[in-house]
């Protein structure tokens, strides 16, 4: 069968229109969104916000009288020339590096969520990917995408009349998403990669998204040149068994290294979001080896100009495969690298030796990254503890996995109306500019009665979506005509309005605030203080805890005490979302702490003016301040979490019925919440200046990229001599460091020391055959308490001081303490040169003898 295109029959007036489809800058400029939404409003939202599939479906006639309306013509001239303006100017980020050409960071993510016009994502994983392109879009930062492009995406949800989730996988048509197929310039053949898969080559294609000023490539195997199996490695997001996951993973790892070599992009830096690609490295590897590295330089390579972003805080949350099933995949690639299959295993695991371990991709991506990082501060401390044995010698305070909170990219999630609001009192630079504060604190000018009305559209707009949502779901399943009147009426758009929307996971107990129904019903039906409450979101097809949940609430909604009150929302998505956080007065979230990573859905609900109540986890540790919303608990962790679900689920109706649902129903003369209102713009002021992609990209940039970037520069001069001349010393320091040892320190332990006095300190150390710059001693010392461990830790170099003899060297310093009380210290010494990252040497530490 011949195969061939159809596409849009433009009138030439109208060609701006398909460059504009064809760039997702139009999903946050409100100018072009309601350019889009002139020409037909209502296909607009049949085709799920998808400006190409749109123009494909609208009538001629019409594309044909736009094209002679002058109103339109301007509009559409007016967000053409400011794309232009946008995609053309390079002014943002300014970057001196100390090298001659520009640097890329590649950028690797299982899932992006952009716009649900292009549907490859699951949940928050994704969408802070997508937020993450666009950010670096806005700033200019060199990012390059590059994930997979699923078939049928993740499963679409409906539930039965009882309740029960089902899934459903319609098929995705690239062709009529705004995605462009790479070819060959010369033959115009698709662009394709090969990939080693089992003793086979898995053919994969390239497509293209183009974000802004940034692109992304997604690897796509279904196409004639491969096998029926092999086109549906790459059908489902997060489908198929364990095994459907390691093709997927390799794809993606290797395929993707192997695509930017194709489409002659050299990244600098690689930026793993989560271990799905941590196969990555492999491939590295293999390219660098094959230019003519050395398996050693290679990795140093590789390991100096890794990024790593781990988002789960649990260990079962990573994926972790048989040994036996990556052999079987993975054999010859390893023969290829140079190493022996047990070799190549260890890198997988925590424990080497110990055979019986799976292969673990966050395991995989710790040993070859210099870069490592949490998404929240709390995440950093719970990864930090959870990765101590892969660290053995420091304590888990020095785990090296920092961390960077996350943040949402805020023009994607305000409403058009919110956004104007902004333009009219912030001015422009809170698109420009947002992680400055000085911007938000103009809030204040923001009268409160148009804060207030803008809000309460949003709010009626929820309640308009949900009825209509709900509707049509009923409609489905053949509900009776009364069920159907009635979803007509359900919620009232002045109540107080709560949202819950995530992925249904146990954890984040979604039906916590039906503990005590009889105690909500008299909360949410209080005829002067009506409350309602609204939930969205899926459980993954094999969790059948989580669709449990998900009927129990179902159930909850259609009791005569809730029919009105509460409603679950079908099929969570973007489109969805925006709804929601737009709407809701209240964001409710209730996982049990430390178990929710970082969380972002309540940033979005915060940009809008909604304000959190939350449990003390995640992001929210770093955001509440006491007026900007509302603490479940204090920060509390239990062992027993049948008592912790009494605990929360009483705090939580104790907050609505003492404070929250009184806050929002005190009104003044002119009938507006000022006390709510001036919590809202609390909000608004101390939520949105940091917790943006914005801020989080320019984190990333100058804690990490750059850094990474400057390496990559400094290794490749002169056909790789100095990377050379690294790996040389990594060698000695290697045969030497069995003698490197702490012969003596001279320290006045177990005198009082006054505070503030420096206090002198001397270590004397063995050097093995090394020279004195080759090593860096330290003193780490801190306060200690009752059991005799440090409560906190600083770190003083000593300096390097005059030789004793042909092998002995004296090292001396300073510690100051600011305090008084109990301290302790130890001494230690570790490799350090200039060009190779501390992280690189945390293996190697040797300390003193620990005495008491």
């Amino acid at each position: 069968m011949q195969v061939f295109n159809v596409v849009p029959n433009l009138p030439e007036e109208l060609a701006p229109l398909k460059e504009l489809a064809y760039n997702l800058w139009h999903t946050w400029n409100p100018e072009a969104l309601t350019l889009f939404m002139r020409l037909d409003r209502e296909l607009w939202e049949k085709c799920n916000h998808n400006p190409v599939l749109m123009l494909g479906r609208v009538e001629q006639k019409r594309l044909n009288d736009l094209a002679t309306d002058d109103g339109f013509l301007t509009h559409m001239k007016r967000v053409s020339d400011e794309f232009h303006r946008y995609v053309e100017d390079r002014h943002f980020f300014q970057f001196a590096l100390g090298i001659d050409r520009d640097f890329r960071v590649a950028y690797f993510s299982a899932e992006f969520g952009v716009n649900d016009s292009v549907p490859n994502y699951s949940g928050g994983l994704g969408v802070l990917a997508g937020d993450h392109i666009k950010s670096a879009s806005d700033l200019n930062a060199p990012l390059v995408g590059v994930g997979l492009m699923y078939q049928q995406g993740y499963f679409r949800q409906y539930l039965t009349s009882d309740g029960w989730q089902q899934e459903k996988y319609p098929e995705n048509d690239f062709h009529n998403m705004p995605l462009r197929l790479m070819r060959d310039s010369e033959t115009n053949e698709p662009l394709t990669v090969y990939v080693p898969m089992k003793g086979r080559q898995v053919a994969a294609r390239i497509w293209k998204l183009s974000v802004g000023r940034v692109s992304i490539y997604f690897l796509d195997t279904n196409n004639s040149l491969n096998t029926d199996t092999d086109r549906a490695i790459t059908d489902q997001l997060y489908g198929g068994d364990i095994e459907h996951r390691l093709q997927q993973e390799i794809i993606l790892g290797i395929g993707g290294v192997r695509a930017l070599e194709t489409l002659g992009i050299e990244p600098a830096v690689y930026h793993l979001n989560e271990g799905h690609s941590a196969f990555v490295m492999l491939e590295r590897l293999r390219s660098l080896q094959n230019s003519g590295l050395s398996k050693d330089e290679a990795s140093l390579l590789v390991r100096s100009t890794t990024v790593f972003t781990t988002h789960t805080p649990v260990p079962a949350g990573n994926d972790v495969f048989p040994p036996d099933l990556i052999s079987s995949y993975l054999n010859d690639f390893a023969k290829e690298l140079g190493f022996g299959m047990d070799e190549f295993l260890g890198f997988g695991r925590v424990h080497p030796e110990d055979k019986s371990e799976g292969f673990c991709m966050t395991v995989l991506a710790l040993k070859h990254s210099a870069f490592a990082n949490g998404v929240s501060e709390l995440h950093g401390k719970v990864s930090r503890r959870m990765w101590k044995d892969l660290y053995p010698t420091v304590e888990s305070e020095e785990v090296p996995i920092d961390h960077i909170t996350n943040g949402v990219h805020i023009p994607s999630w305000i409403s058009i109306e919110m956004a104007m609001l902004y333009y009219r009192y912030l001015g422009p630079k809170w698109v420009e500019d947002p992680d400055n504060e000085k911007i938000w604190d103009m809030v204040s000018d923001i009268p409160d009665a148009e804060l207030w009305r803008t809000h309460e559209r949003r709010r009626e707009r929820l309640v308009a979506f949900t009825r209509k949502r709900l509707i049509q779901a009923l409609e489905r399943r053949g509900a009776k005509q009364q069920e159907i009147q009635d979803a007509r009426e359900v919620l009232d758009p002045e109540a107080l309005t709560i949202g819950f929307a995530r992925r249904f996971a146990t954890y984040k107990r979604g039906d916590l605030i039906f503990s005590d129904p009889d105690r909500l019903s008299a909360i949410l039906n209080d005829p002067k203080r009506p409350v309602q409450l609204i939930f969205a979101g899926k459980a993954h097809p094999r969790d059948m805890a989580g669709k449990d949940i998900i009927k129990r609430i179902v159930h909850f909604a259609k009791d005569k005490r809730f029919r009105r009150r509460v409603v679950f929302l079908e099929d969570y998505d973007i489109n969805v979302a925006r709804y929601l956080v737009q709407g809701v007065d209240v964001w409710l979230n209730n996982p049990r702490r430390p178990l929710e990573a970082s969380g972002t859905s309540g940033m979005k609900a915060a940009a809008n003016g909604a304000l959190n109540m939350s449990v003390l986890d995640g992001w929210w540790c770093e955001a509440y301040n006491g007026i900007n919303g509302w603490a479940i608990g204090a920060g509390e962790e239990y062992e027993d979490t049948e008592y912790q679900d009494k605990v929360e689920a009483r705090a939580i109706l104790d907050l609505l019925e003492n404070e929250i649902v009184p806050t929002f129903y005190k009104r003044t003369s002119d009938n507006l919440p000022r006390e709510w209102i001036s919590r809202m713009k609390n909000n608004l002021t101390t939520v949105c200046s940091f917790f943006n992609t914005h801020r989080m990209v320019e984190d990333y940039m100058e804690n990490f990229y750059l850094t990474a970037a400057e390496k990559y520069g400094a290794f490749r001069e002169n056909d790789y001599t100095p990377l050379k001349r690294l790996n040389q010393w990594r060698h000695k320091v290697t045969t030497c460091w069995n003698r490197v040892r702490i012969v003596s320190t001279d320290f006045p332990a177990g005198q009082e020391n006054p505070v503030g006095i420096p206090i002198p300190t001397r270590v004397v150390v063995d050097l093995g055959g090394l020279n004195p710059e080759d090593i860096q001693v330290e003193a780490y010392f801190g306060k200690v308490n009752a059991s005799g461990n440090f409560e906190f830790v600083e770190i003083t170099t000593l300096h390097n001081g005059k030789q004793k003899d042909s092998e002995l060297h004296e090292f001396t310093g300073e510690l100051i303490l600011d305090q008084t009380g109990k301290f302790g210290v130890r001494f230690r010494i570790r490799p350090v040169h200039p060009l190779l990252e501390p992280v690189l040497t945390v293996s190697d530490l040797k300390w003193d003898d620990k005495t008491e």
